[in-house]
């Protein structure tokens, strides 16, 4: 069964004019991510964290959270990943019936990572329910320390990319958008070379955990960190974002729309090259302008009216 998106009627409204037309939309459920950790006569398990999220990828989702939260380091860190019984959800409606409700299905809201025997896990820490949120609360400041702290060592940024594959970037995400495609309703994360390739795609209603399943199935591939690799966001470029690519090595990160301060700071002081408002043959770098090329760079002052230095301040309508 496909629960990323399901049917439901609707009634739509043009002018006066009122119908009952059948619409898709992008479904979200909540998944617990448990860990299971401990020597091996010691076993406990602990409920870390519940995130909104569109079904699909789940336990790629939670080895992304557990790795760009600090919590493991490597693959084999993990002994098994699984979904578990997470008790009574409202019942799976029968095939073919005009029922409005969320498709639970149980036992596939609630996943459990089981560590190895030898992980540590500092218990304290998760209690926090983690530091890199960009609503929490934190200061920027007391954020950055904490990433300092478990963010692993980084190699100097080589990457190098032509303005012209940039401008490409956005137009090939948007393409392999599957379940956006049917619901209009869905944040992107894309991974790609510098040579324009899309490497991997993975699609949800929180653009943080679409980032966590793209670099989990990564992850889980023992192919982090992902080095000379670009990050597309379909949508804004938020502290949360940068602190994940910054875990997962990755370069470049490039946003549809605006990055926040905080991202900007996290893009300097891991030296990611930071690109947003990235469409209609146009971006804004905020960091790493020395690894785009194929820019005739203007002296300062000079103009090119009518576009001069107009700011971008439009935003991506198909993923706000």
């Amino acid at each position: 069964m496909n629960r990323s998106s399901f049917e439901t009627s609707i009634e739509s409204v043009s002018g006066s004019l009122a119908s009952i037309v059948w619409d898709r939309l992008a479904t979200e459920e909540p998944l617990e991510i448990q860990i299971g950790y401990g020597p091996e006569a010691e076993r406990a398990t602990k409920s870390i964290s519940v995130t909104m999220r569109t079904p699909g990828d789940d336990l790629e989702l939670a080895a992304g959270f557990l790795m760009t939260e600090g919590v493991i380091q490597d693959a084999s860190d993990i002994r098994e990943i699984q979904y578990v019984p997470e008790g009574n959800r409202p019942p799976v409606p029968e095939p073919g019936a005009q029922d409005n409700s969320l498709p639970y299905l149980p036992g596939r809201n609630t996943v459990r990572v089981s560590l190895a025997p030898d992980v540590t896990v500092n218990v304290a820490t998760l209690e926090r329910n983690f530091y890199a949120t960009s609503s929490c609360g934190v200061c920027g400041k007391a954020s950055l320390l904490a990433l300092q702290s478990v963010c692993p060592p980084r190699l100097q940024n080589r990457i190098s990319i032509r303005t012209e594959i940039l401008y490409r970037l956005p137009a090939l995400l948007r393409e392999t958008q599957g379940v956006f495609n049917q619901t209009g309703g869905l944040h992107a994360a894309g991974l790609f070379d510098t040579d324009g390739s899309l490497l991997g795609i993975r699609e949800d209603v929180g653009r943080h955990n679409a980032v966590d399943k793209l670099i989990g199935a990564a992850f889980l591939a023992d192919q982090t960190p992902l080095r000379d690799k670009v990050l597309l966001l379909s949508g804004r470029a938020s502290f949360e974002l940068l602190q994940k690519a910054a875990m997962g090595g990755i370069s470049m990160v490039a946003s549809i729309g605006a990055p926040s301060s905080l991202a900007v700071q996290v893009a300097r002081y891991f030296d990611i090259a930071l690109i947003g408002f990235l469409k209609n043959n146009r971006l804004n770098i905020y960091h790493g302008a020395e690894h785009v090329s194929g820019l005739t760079r203007l002296a300062p002052g000079e103009d090119t009216s009518p576009a001069g230095a107009t700011r971008h301040t439009e935003t991506r309508e198909s993923n706000p």
